[in-house]
């Protein structure tokens, strides 16, 4: 029996390392979970839309549809069991164009193959009664898309994670992996620290491809290489008074979801993210893209002007696509086949994430079930 200081380790403490812990803590004892920055959630996980999504836009038989749909009702159950705050706060998809109306039967019809059947499409007239200020010629509602405070989620898994006895650590960046044929020896912080793990799982995000090749996986051959996607938000002031998100009609290949008008919480009205595929981890909003942004919002909010238009925030996606690629699925994959069993990696976890984070927990509880028995 070969004896190892941790059971299970997660690395990432974002929303779905979290969500993992919390699943995995309640079923075995000698969880760890390592973070780079200082606190959870600080990266890709605290820079999104904070949307439930519903699983309209993803192609048939991917994770991707799959994890969503079964994420969407475990979401909004956790958060009505747990008070987070949320609000099921209903998505239009709207058309202005002949060909996009076109497209908005062609998104209906992919939903519900995806099991999402409570869409109905809108007249010009729908939409405008749902929402006075939108122009549109054709609509497509989504009633169980929501809105969500994810760093109320996050705290909750981190709540209760620690009551299962996981040990969370922050401001511990890994920096080397081996796999000894029984185990996995992980370096903290250039050699502050190093411990074994029977069971290692990545959910390290915009750095996944990183500890994937660090634990020996050549992510080239694999095509676990990320392509950073960043997208910027901007906030209008004064801003129409929606009722609901306001989405266009997504772009090609799915690379972003378009320059949608999303509500939080309080109410406030931003518009975003845009697709701009990046080389450095840049948090900056690009100003630049003011135009292209108000470009895109006016041809279904024609009450907005540039002026009202002013940088909020912006986010970075993880994705597994580069610009013009074909479409990605999410990898959730245990490397037995590889040579490295027990490791089980989490790469290009981008949208819809989020919604999708306590069926990925349960599917890498899953996977961690067989690892423990062998198979």
């Amino acid at each position: 029996m070969v004896t190892t200081d941790f059971t299970i380790t997660v690395i990432g403490a974002g929303v779905v390392g979290l969500a993992c812990a919390e699943v995995l803590s309640a079923q075995y004892s000698g969880v760890l979970v390592l973070e780079k920055n200082p606190s959870f959630g600080q990266e890709t996980s605290s820079r999104h839309s904070g949307v439930i999504h519903a699983g309209i836009y993803y192609p048939t038989g991917l994770l991707k549809a799959e994890s969503c749909r079964d994420g969407n009702r475990r979401l909004y159950e956790v958060c009505g069991e747990r008070d987070i705050p949320h609000e099921r706060i209903g998505k239009l998809i709207v058309a202005v164009t002949d060909d996009e109306e076109e497209d908005l039967f062609t998104l209906k019809d992919r939903a519900e193959r995806n099991g999402v059947n409570d869409l109905a499409l809108l007249s010009e007239r729908q939409v405008r009664s749902l929402e006075p200020y939108v122009s549109a010629r054709a609509g497509l509602f989504s009633p169980s898309t929501g809105i969500i405070d994810a760093h109320s989620l996050m705290r909750s898994f981190y709540i209760t994670a620690v009551s299962n006895d996981t040990l969370i650590v922050f401001n511990s960046a890994v920096t080397d992996i081996h796999y000894d044929g029984h185990a996995y020896d992980v370096e903290i912080n250039g050699g502050d620290y190093r411990f074994r793990t029977a069971i290692l799982i990545n959910s390290a995000g915009l750095h996944a491809d990183g500890i994937a090749a660090l634990a020996g996986i050549d992510v080239e051959k694999e095509g676990y290489r990320l392509k950073y996607c960043k997208g910027n938000y901007f906030y209008a002031s004064p801003a129409p008074p929606l009722k609901h998100l306001v989405y266009p009609v997504p772009q090609l290949r799915n690379e972003g979801l378009g320059i949608h008008a999303t509500l939080d919480l309080g109410g406030r009205v931003k518009f975003g993210p845009d697709t701009e595929y990046i080389d450095d981890l840049d948090y900056r909003v690009n100003e630049k893209r003011k135009e292209s942004f108000f470009r895109s919002i006016v041809t279904y909010l024609p009450s907005v002007t540039i002026d009202s238009l002013h940088a909020d925030t912006c986010g970075i996606r993880p994705k597994l696509q580069g610009p013009g690629d074909p479409y990605r699925d999410f990898v959730i994959k245990e490397e037995r086949d590889g040579g490295f069993p027990g490791l089980i990696n989490l790469i290009g976890i981008e949208s819809p994430g989020l919604t999708s984070c306590i069926s990925i927990a349960h599917r890498v509880a899953s996977l961690v079930e067989r690892c423990r028995e062998g198979g």
